[in-house]
Formats: C-alpha cells, sequence, structure tokens
C-alpha cells in the first residue's frame, strides 16, 4: 500500500519560511525520482521541484527558482521542501509524489498571508 504524507504547512506571513516534509511508504523510496507539486484555486496542479533518487541533482520550476530547496533522507523515506521567501503567490496545496509510482497524499496547505 504506497502512502504519501505531507506535513508541516500552515499560515505564514509573507517572507517568511517553512519547511514542509513528505514521509513514504509502500515502494522503494531510495530508487525513486522524487517530486513536490503545488496546486491553487482555479489553477492547474504546478510542478514544483524535482529530485534524483542519491539526491545529487535537483530542479526547480521558474518561480521557485533561488527560494525553494528540495532534498531527502532515504534512511528515513523521507522528501523535504525549504520554502524561503514567501509570497503570497505561494500560497497552494503542496503535494508530493514519485515517478512511475501510483498515488498521491492529501497534500499540506500552505497560506501565506498578505
Amino acid at each position: 500500500q504506497v502512502q504519501l504524507v505531507e506535513s508541516g504547512g500552515g499560515l505564514v506571513q509573507i517572507g517568511e519560511s517553512r519547511r514542509l516534509s513528505c514521509t513514504a511508504s509502500g515502494f522503494t523510496f531510495s530508487r525513486s525520482m522524487m517530486r513536490w507539486w503545488r496546486q491553487s484555486p482555479g489553477k492547474e496542479r504546478e510542478l514544483v521541484a524535482t529530485i534524483v533518487p542519491d539526491g545529487r541533482i535537483t530542479s526547480y520550476g521558474n518561480s521557485v527558482e533561488g527560494r525553494f530547496t528540495i532534498s531527502r533522507d532515504n534512511s528515513k523515506n523521507t522528501l523535504y521542501l525549504q520554502m524561503n521567501e514567501l509570497t503570497a503567490e505561494d500560497t497552494a496545496v503542496y503535494y508530493c509524489n514519485a515517478l512511475l509510482v501510483r498515488g498521491w497524499g492529501q497534500g499540506t496547505q500552505v497560506t501565506v498571508s498578505s
């Protein structure tokens, strides 16, 4: 049973930082390409960041490049997203998933106040 549990969201103010976590089970996390996504009401789901299995290569969407950092701890089956200099446009539900693995978590809501 694939499980993806996102956590760490909440209400933050513009300019503040937040770290999200995604704890995974039911598949071989250490061999999986992992991704963070986000979705705001009325918008398509947006790919935020990607990380290769060993964590050495990452990529980011243009809107978060330079502000967000994706990382992972394979010993803990956990994916992270460090979010800095948050803006109102970062308000969304954030999800993690694995390439070629069926399943999404419930997401974690990040609300950045204006």
